[in-house]
């Protein structure tokens, strides 16, 4: 029989245990071949390290193991294969296969796990480690737990943390192991230890070998150090090896290799990536090194890598000129989404642009025209394109259509039309090469556009497809926006929940547009889960995307304010709503008027009318009337914006704003389903304002609005056209119609918030801090003091509401609220203020007194 392994892999064991099992069953036991001959019936020869035997001595073996007679088995190493070893192989396979000892799998390292600790079974933890630690490899395994239950003892060993490093007595006994195969098996090892590639392209230059036959040299030494187990059977490192190895090795050894490999890998153009963060923290400089760190920089660049800004900071610490590098360096700050330091490095171009090539100004151009935007300096942003545009025209070339969402968004529509009718190369070829990049940025400009100068269908489906095609290519953060967030605001726009929702958890899911777009995918999701009615799904995502204390860009934060504000509002908590009014106050002021923002500032102009402070907005929807009218008052983007004129002129009972936002709306109802269902409802809040009830229109209405993502809006228009009907029976349906909108949105997906660690979005299910049954107002029991309409009235006056939000909250006018009011005080006797509260407090619990 014939044995074969690596070093350490048991080939001596085995033998033994064959010896103990042909001695029991009464046979001669042989352990050396001299003086052997010929074997009997009865012999039995085991002869162990075959491979180093002389060839005269392999010869006799082969003729033994041909013999009719006797027991032979051979162990032997795979390296080294002395002239003999072929025919013996032969002569024993010829009768039996050859075992071949390989290295132990999680299974085989619990069993020696055990064998050593004892006890039920090792710990998975115990076992994990080992086995990463030694790949498996019998000898490394049996050491390392020796020297683990000799450091810790076994009692340790299952209770506490394992050491982060191996035991320093192991490795310096694997250093000596390693010593004894020889320099050039040594010094093989190392290189592999620091990440050297098994190719000899690099080995045989890093070893020093001869460039005749170096490959030749390098196969006896990779056959050796896989003969010794001290590598895998494919070549890897052992991570217990390299640590013994590179223990032994001096520092600035091992910093001239990690020179010399990144050196070699960038003459061959192979992975200068792996390398150079090899060299990262060792003080190697120079016009090599540094090349190597730019080289390696603009690879992690391009994968998206946040290790990017670290490698262009270290070259510049290795001499490249940092003017240079400044462009690239703020494309590698905006994917870890440090705005500050990427517009602080592309002004440094900028301020000096003949100083750097034409193609690295258009970089740091594109990148502060990117950071402008999500600041909320859109107008800025689309003036940086301008400037590309004609101080760098040939470097910006066709990249200009980047301008045209920047350009649109700030109501220059005829300039960014201009952009896109730029002529195509002849033959049809296009200008530029058709990348992933290329196509997301043309599709989005165009789907920008067609959203304000053509169909809105056709530009979802080009801002969806766009996101699509970027989701390979982390550089969607140089764009004035992500194209999903683009997508989500013309789907919302669109009443396509949906399709908002699903493009915005898949561009978390895949990080697209780095760091700095995952906050305000998350609160697009936020805004989408209010229209679906998960306000506390809505509140999760706000949550998340701006904890206390967290400082967002104003972009994020006008539309995390709008969000809270929205939560507060259908709340009906008016403590909470001008707590929130705070936050969008300063919001206001920080953020300009553009095209993507109309719907936030809708939802703003709503509750700034509800609190009296109309000034606060005013001057911003005179920007926003003149934006939209430079751009054509498209239906897709004005329609909303009349909608929250129409819910502030009806809370400030201004009939006559109310009917014209009411004629926009009409005039736009052909633009999408959206548009239609808030015109529809529309006419009916006008016919509110004088009393005029359409049960069966305003039931059609509302539920219009809910199809398209308007719950709370639907609800809230069959409760109040509920409270002022004098038909009792309209009044019951449509306040059972008001309940069943307000307390379910549109459809029962949840609402992804989070992408976590696994890639897969973090879900909140989509429930809403509404979510009871509204009260019927026709029930009123009189059990306990208080009857059930009367518990409901309480509970909200604690909270320190005002009649008129309790009958909005209620569904019931505020002559009603009070009523009940007024019934319980004499019911319970109480006769102050002060006294009534206490007594309510007992009853349905503490609230707020306002």
């Amino acid at each position: 029989m014939d044995v074969i392994g690596p070093g350490g892999h048991g080939k001596s064991a085995l033998l033994d245990a064959l010896a103990a099992a042909f001695a029991a069953a009464g046979l001669t036991v042989h352990r050396d071949i001299a003086g052997l001959t010929e074997l009997g019936a009865d012999d039995a020869l085991l002869l162990d390290d075959a491979h180093l035997l002389p060839p005269d001595a392999l010869d006799r073996l082969a003729v033994l193991a041909a013999a009719p007679r006797g027991h032979l088995v051979v162990a032997h190493r795979p390296w080294p294969r002395p002239p003999g070893t072929a025919a013996l192989g032969s002569a024993l396979a010829a009768t039996r296969p050859p075992v071949v000892l390989e290295a132990l799998d999680r299974t085989g390292v619990a069993a020696r796990a055990a064998l050593l600790l004892g006890g039920d079974g090792p710990p998975a933890e115990l076992v994990d480690h080992v086995f990463e630690q030694t790949a498996g490899l019998p000898a490394l395994v049996d050491r390392l737990l020796g020297a683990l239950l000799e450091r810790t003892g076994s009692d340790c060993v299952r209770g506490v943390p394992l050491p982060a490093e191996p035991p320093a007595g192991l490795l310096v006994q694997l250093g000596y192991l390693v010593h004894g195969l020889g320099d050039g098996v040594g010094a093989l090892l190392v290189a592999r230890a620091l990440g050297a590639p098994l190719e000899s392209e690099v080995l045989v230059p890093l070893l020093g070998l001869s460039p005749d036959d170096g490959a030749a040299q390098l196969d006896e030494l990779l056959e050796a150090a896989r003969a010794a187990g001290m590598l895998t059977g494919d070549g890897r490192a052992v991570p217990l090896v390299s640590a013994a190895v590179l223990a032994r090795t001096p520092q600035a050894s091992r910093v001239e290799l990690r020179r010399t490999l990144a050196e070699i890998e960038l003459d061959r153009g192979g992975n200068v990536l792996a390398a150079a963060r090899g060299l990262l923290g060792t003080g190697a400089s120079g016009s090599r090194v540094a090349a190597v760190f730019t080289s390696a920089a603009e690879e992690a660049l391009r994968t998206g890598s946040p290790a990017a800004g670290e490698l262009f900071d270290a070259a510049v610490r290795a001499g490249s000129p940092a003017l240079g590098l400044a462009a690239s360096r703020a494309e590698a700050a905006v994917l870890t989404g440090d705005l500050d330091l990427a517009l602080t490095q592309a002004d440094q171009v900028l301020s000096d642009p003949d100083r750097v090539l034409p193609a690295e100004a258009v970089r740091a151009g594109t990148v502060a025209a990117a950071v402008l935007a999500h600041r909320g300096l859109l107008g800025r942003s689309a003036d940086v394109y301008r400037w590309m545009s004609t101080a760098l025209e040939p470097a910006m070339g066709p990249t200009a259509v980047l301008a045209v969402p920047a350009l649109i968004g700030t109501g220059a529509l005829d300039e960014a039309g201009k952009l896109l009718e730029a002529p195509a190369a002849g033959n049809g070829i296009p200008v530029r090469p058709p990348t992933l990049l290329a196509g997301a940025e043309e599709l989005m400009a165009q789907g920008v556009y067609d959203s304000v100068a053509g169909s809105p269908t056709a530009a979802l489906s080009q801002l969806t497809r766009a996101a699509s095609l970027l989701e390979a290519s982390q550089r969607a953060a140089l764009l004035p926006d992500t194209p999903a967030a683009l997508a989500a605001l013309v789907a919302v726009h669109c009443g396509e929940l949906d399709v908002a929702q699903s493009v915005l958890e898949r561009a978390l899911r895949v990080g697209l547009g780095g760091r700095g777009s995952v906050t305000r995918h998350r609160l697009l999701l936020g805004w989408i889960a209010l229209f679906r009615g998960a306000t506390g799904a809505a509140r999760s995502a706000l949550t998340l995307a701006s904890p206390p204390g967290a400082v967002l860009e104003p972009r994020d934060e006008l539309l995390a304010a709008a969000l809270d504000v929205a939560l507060a509002r259908r709340a009906g908590d008016l403590a909470v709503l001008m707590t929130a009014w705070g936050r969008a106050r300063e919001a206001i002021v920080r953020h300009p008027v553009d095209l993507f923002v109309l719907q936030q500032l809708g939802e703003l102009w709503v509750a700034a009318t509800r609190l009296r402070e109309s000034s606060w907005v005013r001057p911003h929807l005179d920007e926003a009337t003149d934006l939209l009218s430079r751009l054509g008052d498209p239906a897709l983007w004005a329609a909303p914006l009349h909608w929250s004129g129409l819910q502030a002129a009806i809370l400030s009972e201004n009939r006559e704003a109310a009917k014209r936002h009411a004629a926009a709306l009409e005039a736009a109802a052909n633009g999408s389903r959206y548009a239609a269902a808030m015109a529809s409802a529309a006419q009916h809040w006008v016919r509110l304002l004088d009393a005029e009830v359409d049960a069966a229109g305003v039931e059609a209405a509302a539920r219009g609005l809910h199809a398209v993502g308007m719950a709370w809006e639907g609800g809230k228009l069959a409760g109040q056209a509920a409270i002022r009907t004098r038909d009792r029976k309209a009044m019951t349906a449509l306040l059972g119609c008001a309940r069943a909108l307000q307390s379910t949105g549109p459809a029962s997906r949840t609402v992804a918030v989070e992408a976590d660690t696994d890639g897969g979005p973090r879900t909140v299910p989509d429930t809403t801090a509404e979510a009871e049954p509204l009260p019927d107002p026709v029930s009123d029991g009189a059990e306990g003091p208080l009857s059930d309409r009367e518990r409901e009235v309480a509970g909200l006056v604690l909270e320190g509401l005002t009649y008129r939000q309790i009958g909005e909250r209620l569904f019931i006018s505020a002559k009603t609220v009070e009523h009940h009011v007024a019934r319980m005080r004499q019911r319970l006797g109480s006769g102050s203020r002060g006294e009534l509260f206490a007594h309510l407090r007992q009853i349905v619990g503490p609230g707020t007194e306002a």
